[in-house]
């Protein structure tokens, strides 16, 4: 595909309902999929990254079929068996985590699962570890810690088992979705644990299907066996999504309603709403619904520490670009292991546009620009990226053109046509 170039015809107003969320979607179809019985989810994200956990759960023996109006599922769970071919994850990590873990469930056989490149270029050694000290045989095939990931099957043991949080939460919900199903009592012991908020989601799904955890916080999680029930699971529409059309709308003075956004579950990504409030922006939340106002000029800057939100790390990036004072934001050194490196290439892309970035180990600091320029951008095959710079083309009169359209079908298929409904104009290159 070639290059799109975003351009503001003024201020972006409207209502939209954000897509359902990621997260929540990849948890509530594998839990279902474990879960002997029928469950039935509804507002299912239909994207590449999902799809890829509706063939993994599929390949291992559960029966999934679209209901309703196209958001809905029927979901057969069944105990995990070793597929009859290859698991390819495509690019999400999310499935390659989870997989590995509940792979090592089937009673005989072994699993392969390997991804693009990206995904091949992902870290899997400490969840590889900590499987193993549970009794797992799991390893990368070249030896690298990277996909391949051979697992044999047999099942889990249980036991006491450790690992690091500081480098992706994905490890440990991978290691808490699968211990209930081990054949004793699991303890892992969680060193410096980040996105505390995704951790959350996984129990507060399991616990939906019917499986409790005992915790210490963060630090220690006591998982006793357990079998996952069938259930009904509404899937939230996604915080992380929502983000950038309020950004788009912020940067631009206007107003946007994001309808569907419900509080039940917990979505680290809602810290959003506090930034934008910081910043200057009135937000206005009543029921399932938050409305974002812009009063135009210039926002306030500041510091932001988003350890526990690193997929915001694009979008306050790109708010900054209208801030009067240096946006800083710290506690991001696990955003370098995502679909990119998000703080390398948020810097680079910045800096075609003119703005004097200072790129550090776990963040960035943005000065206010003079003045941004246009100039040809790429989005690193990153959806958050794409959506991030598309956002900051709203502040370039004549807009820039980014590389990297097609990694939007990744989370958010409807983002340039829910931009265009708020008023914007998109031109393909």
């Amino acid at each position: 595909m070639g290059r799109v170039r975003v351009l503001s015809r003024g201020t972006l107003n409207g209502r939209v309902k954000p897509p359902p969320s990621k997260s929540y979607t990849h948890r509530s179809v594998l839990l279902a999929s474990l879960a002997e019985g029928e469950s039935r989810l509804t507002n299912v994200l239909f994207s590449r990254d999902t799809k890829a956990t509706i063939s993994a759960c599929t390949a291992m023996g559960a029966r999934l079929t679209a209901s309703g109006s196209g958001e809905g599922m029927r979901i057969v769970g069944a105990k995990p068996r070793a597929p009859a071919d290859v698991v390819n994850v495509e690019n999400s990590g999310t499935t390659l985590r989870f997989m590995t873990s509940v792979l090592s469930l089937a009673k005989e056989g072994d699993s392969v699962l390997t991804g693009d490149s990206s995904i091949r270029s992902r870290p899997m050694q400490p969840l590889l570890d900590a499987l193993g000290r549970l009794g797992v045989q799991a390893w990368s095939a070249l030896r690298n810690g990277r996909a391949p990931i051979i697992v044999k099957g047999g099942g889990m043991k249980g036991g006491e088992t450790k690992i690091r949080g500081d480098v992706s939460s994905q490890f440990v919900s991978s290691l808490l979705i699968s211990s209930p199903m081990a054949e004793g009592s699991t303890t892992i012991a969680v060193e410096d644990a980040v996105s505390r908020p995704y951790l959350e989601a996984t129990l507060a799904t399991m616990k939906s299907f019917g499986v409790e955890v005992g915790r210490d916080e963060f630090s220690e999680f006591e998982v006793a066996p357990a079998s996952y029930e069938p259930a009904d699971f509404a899937v939230p529409s996604d915080f992380s999504s929502a983000s950038f059309i309020m950004a788009a709308a912020t940067v631009t003075g206007g107003s946007v309603k994001l309808e569907n956004l419900n509080r039940q579950y917990p979505q680290g990504d809602s810290a959003i709403l506090e930034i934008l409030k910081s910043m200057g922006v009135k937000v206005v939340t009543n029921g399932n619904s938050v409305t974002i106002k812009a009063e135009g000029g210039r926002l306030k800057g500041g510091k932001f520490d988003l350890r526990d939100t690193p997929d915001l790390l694009p979008v306050v990036s790109v708010l900054a670009l209208k801030c009067d004072s240096p946006v800083e934001i710290v506690g991001t050194a696990h955003a370098r292991f995502k679909e990119t490196d998000r703080i390398a290439a948020v810097a680079s892309e910045l800096k075609k546009l003119g703005v004097e970035v200072e790129e550090r180990s776990d963040g960035l600091l943005i000065p206010p620009p003079s003045k941004l320029r246009s100039a040809p951008l790429d989005a690193h095959d990153d959806h958050r990226m794409f959506m991030a710079l598309s956002t900051a083309s709203l502040l370039i009169p004549e807009g820039a053109p980014i590389l990297g359209v097609e990694s939007l079908d990744v989370s958010y298929p409807s983002f340039l046509e829910d931009l265009e409904r708020l008023g914007a104009t998109v031109k393909w290159e």
